[in-house]
């Protein structure tokens, strides 16, 4: 996504990047806070929008919305070196790792600060608790990419993401609901979580741009070599995921915008937890991976896909399982409000751990 100059390829399918961010991608969060402003005004002040964009839908998804999660992943995904993933799937520090940053460590956390910081509102303490086991299978590619992350690595670790999503979210959401508490002495929810729902979301927002990407790469390189696919092609498709980005995040907060406007008091109580946790995560993410030496394009990856949260399905899940009105559905809004703007702000620091701390690191385009 980032435009980059001069990369010079080294062993292992990844290249040492030069050059800067372009035009589009430096100015990224001022784009990203115009369309959330843009999306809180359309929502406020255009009557029945919410009904238009809810109208049809794919699975518990707006269809519009859902557009917009294809349009946003299909580029990353193509830029994906597919013949790579082997060396990805072999790093058993960073696949364990990742595995237990991802589905211990980060819920538990979440579990701790919904019931430090929000332990007197039961609606939006359960609303944190689904954020928190929701893991990022979509945005992630995004900031991993504009970071200089591994693009491979990523991708694998999405799916193995996904595949926990679908097997796992429905027990976990039982556990730190239930009987978590309930070991605890403390209040307990109950929720019922719809196996089928999680996994076509899986299927939809991962498996059909995932297959998009690999059939056009293995077309592409096949018809013209790799040097036109990533030399000509790419950087012509790239700028669409970012489009993408912001169609989707305009459209998720017109259709959240009065709710979100109504409360804001609320908003901040459920935002400051949130805030907390991205960077937490993150920071954990990227030391973790310091320490275990796993250079600079894998321990970004590690700590984005660890830090990131697929807001679209807690969103789903609550709306589906507590009602759209609900404070569990207000919790999953307030997600994204807070996790884009930091994430890409991470973006900025991650660059920065680069040059400070992984400056012989090889970095994927």
């Amino acid at each position: 996504m980032s435009t980059q100059t001069d990369p010079s390829p080294t062993p292992g399918g990844e290249v040492a990047v030069a050059g800067k961010l372009s035009t589009l991608d430096r100015f990224l969060p001022v784009w990203i806070i115009a369309a959330m402003a843009l999306g809180l005004l359309l929502g406020s002040f255009i009557p029945g929008l919410d009904t238009a964009l809810e109208a049809v839908k794919v699975g518990d998804v707006s269809l519009p919305i859902a557009i917009g999660l294809l349009v946003m992943m299909y580029p990353v995904l193509a830029k994906v070196r597919y013949d790579q993933a082997h060396r990805v799937v072999g790093d058993r520090k960073l696949m364990i790792t990742s595995l237990v940053l991802n589905w211990v460590l980060a819920p538990a956390f979440m579990f701790a600060l919904a019931w430090i910081f929000i332990p007197d509102l039961p609606e939006y303490r359960t609303g944190l608790i689904i954020v928190g086991l929701a893991r990022c299978i979509a945005m992630v590619m995004i900031w991993n990419d504009l970071a200089c992350g591994d693009r491979e690595a990523a991708a694998v670790l999405v799916a193995i993401n996904s595949v926990f999503q679908v097997i796992a979210f429905g027990a976990l959401g039982w556990f730190y609901l239930q009987l978590l508490p309930s070991m605890l002495g403390l209040p307990t929810t109950s929720a019922d979580f719809s196996f089928w729902a999680i996994t076509a979301s899986v299927l939809v927002f991962l498996g059909i741009p995932l297959l998009a990407g690999f059939l056009t790469r293995t077309v592409g390189e096949k018809a013209k070599g790799r040097d036109w696919y990533e030399g000509t092609f790419l950087p012509r498709l790239g700028p669409w995921a970012l489009y993408g980005l912001l169609f989707t995040i305009t459209l998720l907060f017109a259709l959240q915008g009065g709710t979100i406007t109504s409360r804001p008091l609320d908003v901040v109580r459920i935002a400051v937890p949130l805030l907390v946790y991205f960077l937490v995560v993150f920071a954990a993410g990227m030391l973790i991976g310091k320490w275990l030496d796993l250079g600079y394009a894998k321990t970004t990856t590690l700590a984005f896909t660890a830090a990131g949260n697929n807001f679209e399905l807690a969103i789903a899940v609550a709306i589906g399982t507590f009602g759209v009105t609900s404070g569990q559905a207000l919790a999953g809004v307030v997600g994204p409000l807070i996790e884009v703007p930091v994430l890409v702000a991470l973006v900025y620091v991650a660059l920065w751990a680069r040059k400070r701390y992984f400056t012989a690191s090889p970095l994927s385009v």
